[in-house]
């Protein structure tokens, strides 16, 4: 008898997972996203925070990672746009001769 083969999903293979923008709530493909890691502190206050630091207190900061789409890291200014050069740059430029 013919034996029946286990199913394998074949069809996902090449797939990435997707992330949520933290500006804007978009839905954007992993590698596309532009993350940006940042240490917050419990204390949001910085007054307060200077105050329990000069008492004494250990105020512990952990690090968050925030991933926003293209257009939301071009408008808080994370990523700035490159050169007209660099973004229309020909062919034959590219080349190196020797």
């Amino acid at each position: 008898m013919p034996k029946k083969y286990k199913y394998i999903r074949r069809r996902d293979a090449g797939r990435q997972g997707t992330v949520i923008c933290e500006n804007c709530g978009k839905i954007i493909p992993r590698h596309k996203a532009i993350c940006v890691e940042t240490v917050e502190s419990v204390v949001r206050d910085p007054t307060l925070r200077r105050e329990l630091e000069k008492k004494g207190a250990i105020i512990m900061a952990y690090p968050v990672k925030k991933c926003y789409c293209v257009n939301c890291a071009v408008f808080m200014g994370i990523v700035k746009i490159g050169g007209y050069a660099e973004r229309h740059r020909k062919f034959g430029e590219q080349r190196v001769q020797i």
